[in-house]
């Protein structure tokens, strides 16, 4: 009798399946540690926890928790509308930013297809595109960051979305303004090109994205915003789409009815006024990211230079290392699945939390 699993499409069987940062509940339980003693700094998330605006917000939208949420974020759309002056009807909500990459490549890529992203970028991009059946085709790294030419010069017939992440995750790098406009200028009309900005919160005014501006030129853009970053909503799931009306208004028709819960929708939508909130998130951000590279500078470590909320650095023996720092009590992120087998990942936390790392890691090299 053949295994039931065997009915699943071949590209479905042969998908590797994403490993999100390990738990601190689970860390608590393999290593007998008090989840107290353990730091987690593997998942590029907010160590201020929630801004007061969106706690408040949450708390609120409990009392209404019994009924659907609004399946058309009105709240949260109006308060998006204000925040980024776009239109109602170019938005696309989702469960995550992770759901609206989903979306774009259920409403647009078929079996045959092609779907182009860049080495060592984010490893939703080669997961939405081969549940759907199409071929990813990646662009080897140009100094860990993307090679837009070289993505450019990729584009066949098949070609149907490029993916691009700016800040890219897991290596933080960036592309400067100009040189992704003209990237964007150069791509054909007839291929999407999703833009995922899940880190733009953390830059400096000076690299601060102006791609929402630039789709009054390019209808075939598509920018993906997360909440779960500086936002500090990463539990609730939610982020969201703009583009032109004619993509969002396919996208949505392949939308889950209720896709983002009320209390999400409710948080994110008071999160948008709580700028006081993201500039404490920017600052801290800013102080731990010269206190963790200042740090693996002292230990003679590379890393690579990020714009983001993380550093990846390179280390020799990664796995033992790794496993060293959980029995430490700190929780980083292997990257080898990135093709980066010597390098380990580290999100900036508080103080207390980057000293407690670089702590763990110097004890660990110098034993």
């Amino acid at each position: 009798m053949s295994k039931l699993s065997e009915l699943a499409p071949s590209y479905i069987r042969s998908i590797a399946a994403y490993q999100p940062g390990k738990p601190i509940a689970d860390l608590a339980r393999e290593m007998d540690l008090q989840p107290e003693q353990i730091v987690k700094l593997a998942s590029n998330e907010n160590p201020l926890g929630v801004g007061p605006k969106a706690e408040a917000a949450m708390h609120a939208a409990l009392t209404d928790i019994a009924r659907y949420p609004d399946g058309n974020s009105f709240i949260l759309r109006d308060a998006v509308c204000a925040k980024f002056n776009v239109k109602p009807d170019q938005l696309i909500f989702g469960n995550g930013s992770n759901d609206i990459l989903e979306l774009a490549a259920r409403a647009f890529l078929t079996a045959g297809d092609e779907a182009i992203y860049a080495q060592h970028a984010f490893a939703v991009y080669a997961l939405v595109t081969q549940a759907v059946g199409a071929k990813g085709v990646v662009i080897p790294a140009k100094e860990y960051g993307h090679d837009l030419p070289a993505m450019l010069a990729a584009i066949t017939a098949k070609t149907r979305i490029i993916f691009v992440a700016n800040p890219n995750n897991p290596t933080g790098t960036l592309l400067p303004k100009d040189e992704l406009f003209a990237f964007l200028k150069a791509v054909p009309s007839n291929i999407l090109v999703v833009l995922d900005e899940a880190y733009d919160e953390y830059l400096s005014d000076t690299y601060k994205s102006e791609a929402i501006k630039w789709l009054a030129e390019f209808d075939n853009l598509i920018i993906s915003r997360s909440f779960s970053k500086a936002y500090g909503l990463a539990g609730l799931r939610i982020g969201f789409g703009v583009t032109s009306t004619d993509i969002a208004d396919i996208i949505n028709r392949v939308r889950q009815p209720f896709n983002v819960n009320s209390v999400a929708q409710a948080a994110a939508a008071a999160s948008l006024e709580d700028d006081e909130f993201v500039e404490r998130t920017r600052a801290l951000n800013q102080a731990g990211m010269l206190q963790i590279t200042r740090g693996l500078t002292q230990l003679d470590l590379d890393y690579i230079p990020s714009f983001g909320n993380f550093v990846s650095f390179r280390v020799a023996n990664t796995k033992e290392v790794y496993q060293k720092l959980l029995q430490s009590g700190v929780i980083v992120r292997p990257i080898a699945a990135y093709e980066m087998p010597e390098y380990l990942r580290v999100s900036i936390g508080l103080y207390s939390e980057n000293e407690k790392f670089l702590q763990a890691l110097k004890a660990i090299l110098s034993s």
